[in-house]
């Protein structure tokens, strides 16, 4: 098979590649220079740099290669989108036609304009898939009652949420949501949750968007939630089973359970 990868930041799109390369795939990589790492180069069998908002350059690149189809694979932070972004002609006239001025809204809309141009873009998992987060208790310690009366209402309000696009993660403190995930990330969600818990514990819940598809913003956790929910006092995350990439799985329960973190699966809402 022969597809083209765009790789944002991260380790999802190397373990994408290194999966493809396993199941002899050759795969064009269409690399964001302001967010993928040159891991990504050795393992494409081309690779080209782009920055935010060559989106022509981005067509062009696909159909002199013969690609029809792309998946995206890695994070683009939102705010990356929003400040850094240089729109070049064809993104700007995408940008000026869209209604709402959010993640999805836009990357939905370059969805559209590669399908329009006869690129269709595949499921970012589907070479991915024991990486997705089970359904249950997933490192060895269980959640207290505390705790899972906590997940019980930050899930409620996370998935509620999560059809705005504004955010995959809330947390929760002693009953109460202490901060919401904007355009900020995970981690620095966290960070101010703990600034404003007065020390109490927190819960972080991490849900996926209401949607059919997992085409692109793909919920992902890994060693490196763990290390901060360590640093600001968080003791349990609660993903979707079923559409969370766990990234270095071995090591992250590992790092959850060295520092007593409950890791917990549960059966996503049903998409829109």
């Amino acid at each position: 098979m022969r597809y083209g990868l765009i790789a944002g930041n991260g380790r999802f799109p190397i373990l994408a590649l290194e999966s493809a390369r396993a199941l002899g795939h050759e795969v064009i990589v269409i690399a964001i220079k302001e967010e993928a790492s040159e891991k990504v180069e050795p393992l494409a069998a081309r690779c080209y740099w782009l920055s935010l908002g060559q989106l022509s350059r981005l067509i062009e690149i696909l159909k002199d290669e013969g690609i029809h189809e792309v998946t995206m694979a890695g994070q683009v932070k939102h705010a990356q989108i929003f400040s850094s972004i240089r729109p070049d002609w064809r993104l700007m006239k995408l940008l000026a036609s869209l209604a709402r001025k959010n993640t999805d809204s836009l990357i939905g809309a370059i969805v559209k304009v590669l399908a329009d141009e006869g690129i269709s873009v595949m499921d970012s998992t589907a070479l991915l898939r024991p990486l997705l987060a089970g359904e249950g208790v997933l490192a060895k310690r269980k959640p207290s009652s505390d705790e899972l009366a906590d997940i019980e209402y930050g899930r409620k309000i996370a998935n509620a949420l999560a059809g705005f696009d504004i955010g995959q993660s809330i947390v929760v403190a002693d009953h109460a949501c202490v901060a919401l995930e904007a355009m900020e990330g995970t981690d620095a969600t966290l960070r101010r949750a703990a600034s404003l818990a007065n020390g109490k514990p927190l819960r972080l819940i991490k849900v996926s968007r209401r949607r059919r598809h997992m085409l692109f913003d793909v919920p992902v956790v890994g060693p490196a939630t763990i290390d901060v929910m360590k640093e600001t006092g968080a003791t349990v995350v609660a993903v979707d089973a079923g559409r969370t990439l766990m990234l270095d799985r071995e090591e992250m329960l590992e790092k959850a359970c060295e520092a007593q973190v409950a890791v917990v699966g549960y059966a996503p809402e049903e998409a829109n």
